[in-house]
């Protein structure tokens, strides 16, 4: 037997049609952006369903985190944030988005150069985040509720990782209607 001690302060809200939750999870004076990936969470439903719960608040979007968040596209993240007074973030995606956002939250706070602050130095002297959300709609990597993250940046072909209890999802939606829209796999069994 190992012994253990567990926290997980993300709350976990599952099932179909939680996406509706929103609008009992998110501050109704939140100024909101939504981060996702390519156009999948728009072609599916998944992002106008989001975007319905949210009625009411300041939301805008900020699409294209790829595969290995680029650090790059992460910080025009940043940027669009501090120039709207941006104050909450919402994660609609799977692992790479929810890991971009997690660097994106840390990075608007940092007052240095965010890539040596966070990644560099993982995240010793980071003492705030903004506030995030997340609605799944990839499960694979569990960042749903943890506190890590991995980075690239692709113009030094680095990839680094950090952790902070600053960037555990306040929440996490996990619908699993959202996973129909993936391929089957047809990998044989092992």
């Amino acid at each position: 037997m190992n012994n253990f001690n567990f926290y997980n302060p993300t709350r976990i809200v599952f099932g179909q049609g939680q996406i509706a939750e929103l609008t009992n999870l998110v501050p109704e004076d939140a100024r909101v952006l939504v981060l996702f990936g390519g156009q999948s969470a728009r072609k599916n439903g998944t992002l106008d369903e989001v975007l319905m719960a949210l009625n009411g608040r300041h939301v805008e979007e900020f699409g294209g985190i790829e595969a290995n968040p680029s650090y790059s596209t992460l910080m025009r993240a940043v940027e669009q944030i501090r120039q709207h007074e941006l104050n909450y973030l919402l994660a609609v995606g799977g692992g790479s988005v929810i890991d971009g956002t997690k660097f994106v939250a840390a990075a608007v706070q940092c007052e240095g150069d965010a890539w040596q602050e966070i990644l560099v130095n993982h995240a010793t002297n980071i003492d705030k985040a903004l506030p995030f959300g997340s609605v799944l709609t990839l499960p694979a990597t569990g960042s749903e509720m943890n506190a890590n993250s991995v980075i690239t940046r692709y113009e030094t072909h680095e990839k680094l990782a950090f952790s902070s209890p600053l960037v555990y999802p306040t929440f996490s939606i996990l619908d699993p209607t959202k996973a129909y829209t993936l391929p089957p796999d047809n990998s044989p069994m092992v």
